[in-house]
């Protein structure tokens, strides 16, 4: 416990240079009026790259101080995220028209900084800012009349072959005075008055304002009575922003409800969805225990009668192999580091799911949800070696224990960061703010070598030095002759087939994460995500105790070790096909960039892999414990 304490410090300490602890909710910042707002620019994102760019990566005013980022978390960072003062000088309840920030002309700037600009247009990508900690919104109808939203706002829009460039944007900033109920008169103004922010919202324009010689604006105009300015590469651009405030009944501990809860009816389809999947596990779940006990049962007092009575019978089904049923599978090592990097998933998903849940890992805290999850991979490091050791004691001899050590640190890790460090060079070349800094790489290495590394070999430690697991049996030293497959099908072809019902456990939500990625909007609803996480382990341990049992009924003791993983595990290759098929039936996916296509190919490799390792450890665990269970339960003469 002590050391667990003492790792949670070290990682806090690493991963924010904050001065007190933040749980969204309840640090609350109050403004008085004429009070700078500081608006600050986090990244450029569009919903047909997984790409994210440095907001002054295009020729975006700049501030006349250094630009230098607010610190960030270590989620933040690998997200591509940054916090970047910027040029726009707000002041509390003073609303500004048309306020000139600075003018830039691009025939001064190199021809590729306006080639940048254009291809960013028509990639669509947006200017994420925020304010408070409220992230800058783009209102918009939907085709079915209701009211939507995207985060940040439009550079630029194509039209008639054509570009343009939003110069001008109109901000509007909801605020809400706890200090005076709904209704009262809002302009009894004291200097003892307080506001908070409660939304952050941008109406973005293409205005070809009147300028000086000089390059200042001589008159400011409207969309209505003004031109949109083309993007052509002698284009002289003048950056130019409204401000206005307005009073919302909206407290500020419910500020981001509205955007939460702004897609109702996708909400209500999803619960809707959630139920009618969870009323199908259940029923299967019914189904499955209820022929599994009366076959059992019937099998139980087959196996257990007077062998004078039943002599024929005890010579066939699950009780012949015996002597076979637990005997070493080959390249047990690496069965055993699968299963304990399963484990170690399975525990980091559970946790994070439970912080989540109890609202720990809010929107408000943008990155927490990444930095949880790598800490949590990290402290669970000890699972992962404590359940190798065991499985692998369990099921050899023990003579390969430091490599099933080393090769639960090393392996699905090494694939990872070697993955990570291969996208992080991509990114880097093409200049992506999603390329992490040397210093972060560096904190992610003291991560493995320094923190996970120890922690597996403790849990190895105390895995090696716990009771071995014994079994029911005693193995024959001849080994038994396997049947022939029913309809000379492969075992392991049936496992990789059986992985549709876990997918489809998980078809729908994955449906909805990837929605909530793809149009770059939140996703939010972690109970259900919770409730479909409990019916994937219950389904994965129900599919592998079945499987299971018809491998041994056809007296097939060899194939039960990898098929009792490989069955569910499988379900980590229909996510991973699945996410192609989705990437590429959006629109527009033909103008998807190259290096936007690799990088997201290789994370959803990474993530369905992930997903796989923790489907098979339910799988092969539970599949043990059965076993363990129904030999236990018969006599063997």
């Amino acid at each position: 416990m002590i050391l667990f304490l003492a790792l949670l410090t070290l990682l806090q300490a690493l991963f924010s240079t904050c001065s007190g602890f933040y749980l969204p909710g309840i640090a609350v910042k109050d403004y008085n009026a004429g009070d700078r707002v500081e608006v600050l620019a986090n990244k450029l994102t569009s919903p047909t790259s997984t790409l994210p760019y440095p907001y002054y990566s295009l020729p975006f005013c700049k501030p006349t101080q250094r630009v230098r980022s607010r610190s960030v978390n270590l989620g933040q960072v690998l997200l591509g995220e940054r916090a970047l003062p910027t040029s726009f000088n707000i002041s509390m309840m003073k609303p500004a028209k048309c306020v000139h920030m600075c003018t830039v002309h691009l025939s001064k700037l190199p021809e590729r900084f306006v080639r940048r600009l254009g291809s960013r247009i028509q990639e669509n990508y947006s200017a994420r800012l925020h304010t408070d900690n409220m992230p800058l919104i783009t209102r918009y109808m939907t085709s079915t009349g209701r009211s939507g939203f995207r985060l940040g706002f439009p550079i630029g829009y194509a039209a008639e072959d054509k570009l343009f460039i939003n110069n001008h944007v109109s901000l509007k900033i909801l605020y809400h005075k706890p200090s005076l109920s709904t209704g009262e008169a809002l302009d009894a103004l004291t200097a003892n008055e307080k506001y908070r922010i409660v939304g952050f919202e941008a109406q973005p324009a293409s205005i070809s304002h009147k300028l000086a010689s000089d390059g200042t604006i001589k008159s400011c105009r409207t969309p209505q009575d003004a031109a949109p300015l083309q993007l052509l590469t002698d284009t002289v651009v003048p950056f130019t922003y409204d401000v206005q405030f307005e009073e919302s009944d909206i407290a500020w501990a419910t500020r981001w409800d509205p955007l939460l809860n702004v897609k109702s009816d996708v909400k209500d389809i999803h619960w809707f969805s959630i139920g009618n999947s969870l009323m199908v596990s259940l029923f299967l779940a019914a189904l499955v225990a209820t022929v599994m006990f009366r076959t059992l049962l019937k099998d139980f007092g087959r196996y257990n009668a007077d062998p004078e009575d039943d002599e024929e019978d005890d010579m066939t089904g699950w009780k012949y192999i015996h002597g076979d049923v637990f005997r070493p599978p080959s390249r047990a090592s690496l069965l055993a580091i699968c299963v304990g990097s399963g484990a170690q998933v399975l525990v980091m998903a559970a946790v994070t799911q439970l912080f989540a849940l109890i609202g720990f890992l809010s929107p408000a805290n943008r990155g927490g949800l990444l930095t949880a999850l790598l800490t949590l991979w990290v402290l669970a490091s000890s699972v992962s070696g404590y359940t190798a050791a065991r499985v692998y004691s369990a099921i050899d001899t023990g003579v390969a224990r430091r490599n099933v050590t080393f090769g639960t640190a090393l392996l699905f890790p090494g694939i990872t960061f070697g993955i990570f460090f291969g996208l992080n060079l991509i990114m880097w070349g093409v200049g992506s703010s999603g390329s992490a800094p040397f210093t972060t790489l560096v904190l992610l290495l003291f991560m493995w070598f320094g923190i996970s590394l120890p922690l597996v070999f403790v849990g190895a430690y105390a895995g090696y030095r716990h009771k071995q697991m014994e079994f029911p049996t005693r193995t024959n030293q001849i080994k038994r002759q396997i049947p022939r497959p029913p309809l000379g099908i492969s075992p392991y072809l049936y496992a990789v087939v059986a992985g549709v019902l876990p997918f489809g456990t998980v078809f729908m939500e994955l449906v909805f994460i990837l929605n909530s990625v793809s149009s770059d909007s939140v996703y939010y609803l972690y109970g259900a995500l919770v409730a479909v996480f409990i019916i994937l382990v219950i389904t994965c341990a129900e599919l592998s105790i079945v499987s299971t049992y018809l491998s041994l009924s056809t007296e097939d003791w060899k194939s039960h070790w990898y098929t009792s993983f490989l069955g569910c595990a499988s379900a980590g290759l229909y996510v991973f096909l699945y996410s192609l098929y989705y990437a590429n039936s959006q629109p527009h996916s033909y103008r998807v960039p190259r290096v936007s296509q690799i990088v997201y190919v290789c994370w959803s490799l990474v993530m369905s892999g992930a997903f796989g390792l923790m489907c098979g450890a339910v799988g092969f665990l539970s599949s043990l414990w059965f076993i363990r269970k129904i030999y236990a339960s018969i006599r063997i003469d």
